[in-house]
């Protein structure tokens, strides 16, 4: 009779979240509402952020899943008002906007990037594959949105919204994928 009570007691402890990974998607959430105050307006309506950079490091820390839920929370705080979005903005307004694509489109950019970081060791490349599909998921969503919004073609979409930014994202990546794995060796209890 104990053995059955015992399973039934680690199953359910599974299906829950420890306080540590709670702590842990808070903090990144935290984290990603910081980043996006590092905000440079551009010429074409789309800001230049730090948000990109919050997402990728998040999920090399976190994994897929913790990483997924984090810029999940991130998004409610700022659907409901709260000012966590660049320029201390909020509300279900920005996700509707022009730029609202790039932020949709976060919670599938940092599972992306977290199953690849999770992968990595069974597939060598899978780690830059997916940072790579992850950020083409983020322009895609982000282009397709601004264009059905500001009624623009394809190409001014990317001119607006991929172009002007490509140098920066490849920095940003290299940087959130160096500090990730290193913050990742060094934080208990996150797989490494």
């Amino acid at each position: 009779m104990s053995e059955v009570t015992e399973a039934k007691t680690q199953k359910k402890s599974k299906s829950k979240f420890s306080i540590q990974e709670i702590c842990y998607v808070g903090l990144f959430t935290a984290v990603i509402a910081v980043m996006a105050q590092i905000s440079i307006p551009m010429p074409m309506g789309v800001p230049m952020t730090m948000q990109t950079f919050a997402i990728t490091l998040a999920a090399v820390v976190l994994g897929a899943k913790l990483s997924t839920i984090s810029s999940i929370v991130y998004l409610l705080l700022g659907a409901v008002g709260v000012p966590v979005l660049a320029n201390f903005s909020g509300g279900f307004d920005k996700f509707v906007g022009p730029t609202g694509g790039f932020l949709i489109s976060f919670p599938l950019m940092a599972f992306i990037i977290g199953f690849g970081v999770e992968h990595r060791k069974a597939f060598k490349g899978a780690f830059v594959v997916a940072l790579v599909a992850g950020t083409v998921v983020n322009y895609v969503v982000g282009v397709i949105m601004f264009c059905l919004l500001t009624h623009s073609s394809v190409m001014v979409g990317i001119t607006a919204c991929v172009l002007p930014f490509i140098p920066t994202a490849i920095i940003k990546a290299i940087l959130a994928s160096i500090i990730g794995f290193a913050v990742r060796r060094a934080v208990p209890g996150i797989r490494k």
